[in-house]
């Protein structure tokens, strides 16, 4: 599920992709970042503080050692340390005794779609990040995991409902009001287009062109013309 989490309502809030427990009652929250934007270690330094901020109740968590553990997840179709691997582990560790570790719960991992490493790498999890970055039939085809089969297939059953649909069509429309496309045409004229083009898009189930026109404003105009709007 997402989750929000503001501390205060005037400071800056996050809104996490994925936020689950288990049956140990370990948090994980997981996301996923499309591009490279130079600040993702502190991105997720801030992510976990507010995290940990959110675990412990005023007045009724006195210990420190009540804070559950937390895995923060982040996943990324770029290698971002650059060594080749599909996985980084960084957890609290002496400087003075590397084998000393400060065990207090908090693990961050960045996985990378495009590592290199595949023979030190579960072979699951190098299905899980190919699919990740190509969810497409072909991709899950290839795939032996079960897993990762079930996954395509819960994929493929929520992009054919209609209320994913109706939350698709919100979420990329919204990402192209961001970035004020249709300015000259008029604000509202511009939102128009955006719409209809969206409509078409998820009706055709074009989903690779719908991500395609949201970062790529020539592209979109081509569709534009497609489908004469």
């Amino acid at each position: 599920m997402e989750k929000e989490i503001r501390t205060q309502p005037w400071l800056r809030s996050i809104r996490l992709d994925v936020f689950n427990v288990d049956d140990s009652g370990r948090l994980y929250d997981a996301e996923v970042q499309e591009k490279n934007t130079g600040n993702l270690a502190k991105r997720s330094r801030f992510y976990q503080s507010l995290i940990d901020s959110s675990l412990l109740l005023p007045g009724r968590d006195v210990s420190f050692n009540d804070m559950p553990d937390v895995c923060l997840i982040m996943i990324t179709p770029f290698d971002l340390f650059g060594y080749g691997r599909y996985q980084y582990t960084f957890r609290m560790q002496c400087e003075e005794e590397k084998t000393l570790c400060l065990n207090d719960g908090a693990v961050r991992i960045f996985l990378n779609t495009r590592g290199t490493n595949d023979e030190e790498t579960r072979p699951e999890l190098v299905e899980l990040l190919h699919y990740i970055e190509n969810s497409t039939d072909e991709t899950a085809g290839h795939c032996q995991s079960e897993k990762v089969k079930k996954l395509h297939q819960k994929v493929h059953e929520v992009k054919s409902s209609e209320e994913w649909g109706v939350r698709y069509m919100q979420a990329w429309e919204e990402k192209i009001y961001l970035k004020q496309e249709g300015i000259e045409e008029g604000r509202e004229e511009g939102e128009k287009r955006v719409s209809l083009l969206t409509r078409q898009l998820l009706k055709a189930r074009r989903y690779e062109d719908l991500e395609r026109a949201a970062e790529d404003p020539a592209y979109r105009r081509e569709l534009y013309r497609e489908f004469g709007l």
